[in-house]
């Protein structure tokens, strides 16, 4: 449990006091807490039954049985193997569990409630009712919640199939299930565990995701070969060497089951499992939680993977390297000012903001009228400061729209050498809502850093040398993230498209086949994306670390998630 005493920007001063621990012990005993109605492993009973309770363990044992019957018990040895491969299948399935609930308390989702008057990190599985919630860009909401104060976009596209984002604000319902994109809020924890939305999705589909696995499929073809045709086919054993070879009852039937254990892949089944399970396991000891055990299978066919850029190819620590001003009637102490009123203000949680966070340190103390966090849609933020004016910072040609061509030059010179390029400007509006028109001044260039990973080039030469071909996904500048990508060795990253030129699901179709990179691509054109490699024929899988890679993450057939990265992500991989 993780205490933090400095809680900022809550007014409401019930709120501000949350549960005393009394309460909190209260509601648990009487149950009223976020228990988790599914285990991301199979219990050891279960463990113990699916292995012994197997099509090819009754066969052998209604074999056994008719030795036995004949009094032939040097023959039945043969249950020997059968019941050593169960054992091995038990003790590796066993061990492969213990692995799996180690890492998974590890990389247990955690959420931030308040507590008697202090900030409180706990599981979320610790949520009791009534909890008061702080709920932030990148976190998966695991309890129904009523918001209190603040206002958050979130995605319910897991819940309902509907990738819009929905404003929620005071009063509105947060469904669990669900995930935040953009802003901060705080919420009182309204249905928890059994009670909650997602737990009663769960309860009434019971079915999971179909798993795409070509060995289970044809163990299951061999399976019901084996069932149509051993019956008939033993029974025509026995009546010849009965009746036409004359080789009594005893010796008819222990030649019969030779022959039939014969016809038998024994233990099969077993082995499968056996090898995924020690797959897991050696995952395992390298810090990777394996969710689906048949996902490992799925790993070794992925012939394509897609990549972000930030946190995956680069370090995700991003630094603010230079600011080049646009406007003569500012200077860097208006600079400071600006952006550390805006980084003050607004509630957004993502690497770049946390740089310009760390960069420009300085609050005013503006007072504000309105403000619009980040979306990845969008691609910006800002906020109306009482007094001061407008001021929005984000992606240039998503501000500037067609007057982006006015500076275009300046921030591909940036963009050529991996860098990130964010303008500042000021907007002669009140943001009342999250468009923007052509009144707008252009204030500055920040320029920022993100350093490449160390050991990437030799990840991308073994990619290679497998057959893998890679595709870099990001929201960023697509120069900027070419250049990334050929720093850090990716083949073809000189390909590069920008997303926001793809307009139909026919354009993404053509350029999953020209292009490597694609540069200002919005969370619903990933998962495009996915499902046009997907319908090309390729196993794909995708790795990402926030909330706007969930969608595609969800439809890959192999989806890796970062530690680092959010609930959301985490949870959905």
């Amino acid at each position: 449990m993780k205490l933090n005493k400095n809680i900022n920007n809550i007014q409401n001063k019930d709120i501000l006091q949350g549960l005393s621990k009394d309460e909190v012990d209260k509601r648990i005993k009487e149950g009223n807490y976020n228990k988790a109605i599914d285990s991301v492993s199979k219990t050891t009973q279960q463990i113990i039954i699916d292995n012994v309770f197997t099509f090819f363990n009754l066969l052998n044992l209604v074999l056994a049985i008719l030795i036995i019957i004949v009094k032939s018990y040097e023959n039945a040895l043969f249950m020997g193997i059968v019941i050593s491969n169960t054992v091995i299948g038990i003790i590796q399935e066993v061990r492969a569990k213990k692995t799996i609930d180690k890492l998974s308390l590890v990389s247990a989702s955690k959420a931030k409630v308040i507590r008697e008057s202090k900030e409180v990190e706990v599981n979320t599985e610790d949520i009791v009712l009534d909890d008061i919630i702080k709920f932030s860009s990148g976190d998966e909401i695991s309890v129904d919640s009523i918001v209190l104060q603040g206002s958050v976009e979130v995605n319910e596209s897991l819940l309902t199939g509907e990738v819009d984002e929905i404003l929620k604000q005071e009063g509105d319902t947060l469904l669990s299930g669900s995930f935040i994109v953009s802003g901060t809020c705080y919420a009182k924890a309204d249905k928890v565990g059994e009670h909650s939305y997602a737990s009663k999705i769960t309860k009434e589909v019971k079915k999971r995701k179909k798993v795409n696995s070509e060995i289970m499929k044809s163990l299951d073809k061999i399976i019901k070969y084996i069932a149509i045709i051993i019956v008939p086919i033993g029974l025509i054993l026995f009546l010849k060497q009965m009746y036409v070879l004359n080789y009594g009852f005893k010796k008819s039937i222990v030649s019969t089951v030779a022959a039939i254990i014969g016809m038998i892949p024994e233990g099969l089944y077993l082995l499968t499992s056996i090898s995924l399970a020690v797959s897991v396991i050696r995952l395992g000891r390298k810090k990777i939680l394996v969710q689906e055990l048949h996902c490992i299978e799925t790993l070794a066919r992925v012939d394509m993977i897609c990549l972000d850029k930030t946190g995956t190819i680069t370090e995700g620590k991003m630094e603010v390297r230079e600011i080049i001003i646009l406007d003569d009637k500012y200077n860097d102490e208006n600079i400071n000012k600006i952006i550390g009123a805006m980084t003050h203000t607004l509630d957004d949680e993502n690497s770049t903001f946390n740089s310009l966070r760390r960069y420009f340190k300085e609050n005013p103390n503006w007072e504000y009228n309105n403000k619009v966090p980040f979306s990845s849609e969008r691609k910006w933020s800002g906020v109306s400061f009482k007094e001061k004016g407008s001021f929005v910072i984000g992606a240039p040609e998503f501000i500037l729209n067609e007057k982006y061509i006015s500076i275009k030059n300046k921030v591909e010179e940036y963009s050529s050498k991996g860098y990130r390029v964010l303008l500042l400007s000021k907007y002669n509006k009140d943001l009342a809502n999250d468009k923007l028109d052509d009144d707008i001044e252009k204030i500055a260039l920040i320029i920022i850093e993100d350093k490449i990973r160390e050991d990437v080039e030799k990840t991308f030469e073994f990619f290679e040398k497998q057959g893998v071909k890679i595709k870099v996904i990001s929201g960023d500048n697509p120069v900027t993230v070419s250049e990334i990508a050929k720093t850090a060795g990716v083949k073809n990253a000189d390909k590069y498209v920008d997303a926001s030129t793809l307009n139909n699901k026919n354009d993404i179709n053509i350029a999953v086949d020209r292009y490597t990179v694609f540069g200002r691509v919005k969370p619903e054109q990933k998962r495009e994306i996915i499902n046009s490699l997907k319908a090309k024929g390729h196993t794909v899988a995708m790795t990402g670390d926030g909330v706007n890679d969930v969608l595609a993450l969800k439809d890959s057939d192999c989806s890796i998630a970062m530690a680092s990265g959010s609930d959301a992500a985490r949870r959905t991989s």
